[in-house]
């Protein structure tokens, strides 16, 4: 196919051939056919090179924090010699990187690398790879696409915290360091399911496995106060600014992540949507959910009651991740809390007071900071003081 210098050879030549019919000047037709011919050759000799490559790629690491930067090393590797050859791989909704050799040998691995800077959280797609060769004057080219399709997670960025919520069943005054529990379940029998590759050979259920002809693990059911339960308010309307939303969705990333190393299991919600299914690690299920949450202009708050309460949610600790505060998200709150030991509200709110004291009043830790300021010392200063609190008790 001819590119775009190519079309405008061939505009060229045509408008030449016009001025020559008009002036009858033969210089005229002689450019003309020159350019024809060049772009003639160009698509011959784009046409004799099959483009037999073989490509793959590695991207280090494949899951990053916003902010963070990402090493992608792309290889090819043709099958036969190649000229003039173009290698372009797309991060899509990132860029593209472009690449030239004037020649590849047969069997000869060529390797080309790149960082990406990525700002913003998302899941993005790498590839395929577009690999083309053209003429030497860049009239014709022929493109083909290569490689297999990657995927890059970015994740938004995450503040380390101190300090867990103090819960039923456990000493408030040793909270600063770690849980006495397991994090991966107690002792109680709760169902079977499907093995799953990873799972503890040890807790098959040889009985059940025996009269389905598949194995079936035991699902021990999770200590009640290693349950949490993080809500991330996804109203618009809440948030005066996309930073606010982004710094409130850093903050929801933070906890679950804290909550996690703590040896609590979280489990993440959304206003909008309900979690993804219980297989796999919901640690990992909740921070690819917070790489793409983005905010919902019309929202039915008691669509997610009704889906909470049919999930049958309840726990330890319950956190609500918003914005500005409204009676809305307070009479979700006042809904779910009751099955919770402890209730924590965190919300972005730039303006001098903030209207947390309602939630306040009914029993949540109130966690507040601005669009550019910290988590880390807010969550700490709650922490402590709900700990002083239980212990003067």
């Amino acid at each position: 196919m001819p590119t775009v210098r190519g079309w405008a050879a061939l505009g060229v030549s045509a408008a030449l051939v016009v001025l020559w019919v008009v002036f009858g000047e033969i210089e005229l037709l002689a450019t003309a056919i020159f350019l024809l011919s060049a772009v003639l050759f160009g698509f011959l000799f784009a046409r004799c090179f099959a483009l037999d490559v073989a490509c793959s790629r590695t991207v280090r690491p494949p899951e990053v924090q916003e902010g963070s930067e990402v090493l992608v090393e792309t290889t090819l590797k043709p099958r036969r010699r190649l000229w003039n050859l173009i290698l372009e791989d797309t991060v899509h909704g990132l860029g593209a990187a472009r690449f030239a050799a004037a020649r590849a040998d047969a069997g000869e691995p060529l390797s080309a690398c790149y960082e990406i800077v990525c700002r913003s959280r998302g899941i993005y797609q790498i590839g395929p790879v577009q690999v083309s060769v053209s003429d030497p004057f860049a009239l014709c080219d022929r493109k083909n696409l290569a490689g297999s399709i990657d995927r890059l997670l970015v994740l938004p960025r995450i503040e380390e915290l101190y300090g867990l919520p103090t819960v039923r069943g456990l000493d408030s005054s040793v909270q600063s360091t770690r849980p006495s529990y397991a994090p991966r379940g107690g002792e109680d029998f709760f169902t079977l399911r499907e093995y799953q590759t990873g799972d503890d050979l040890r807790q098959v259920h040889w009985p059940a496995s025996a009269k389905r002809d598949e194995l079936m693990i035991k699902q021990l059911e999770l200590p009640w106060q290693a349950r949490a339960l993080v809500l991330v308010d996804q109203r618009s309307h809440r948030y005066p600014t996309h930073e606010a939303f982004e710094h409130a969705v850093r903050g929801a990333a933070s906890v679950v992540a804290h909550l996690h190393k703590g040896g609590f299991s979280p489990e993440l919600w959304t206003t909008e949507r309900s979690p993804l299914p219980r297989s796999g690690s919901r640690y990992a299920q909740a921070m690819e959910i917070l790489a793409t949450v983005q905010t919902v202009d019309r929202l039915d708050l008691r669509s997610t009651v009704r889906r909470l309460r049919r999930h049958g949610v309840g726990g330890g600790a319950f956190v609500v991740v918003t914005g500005i505060p409204d009676e809305g998200m307070l009479g979700v709150f006042r809904a779910l809390a009751q099955d919770f030991s402890r209730t924590i509200v965190m919300a972005v709110d730039d303006r001098i007071k903030g209207s947390v004291a309602s939630f306040q009043g009914a029993g949540a830790v109130a966690v507040m900071v601005g669009s550019f300021t910290p988590w880390a010392p807010a969550w700490r200063a709650a922490m402590e003081a709900t700990w002083s609190t239980a212990s003067a008790g």
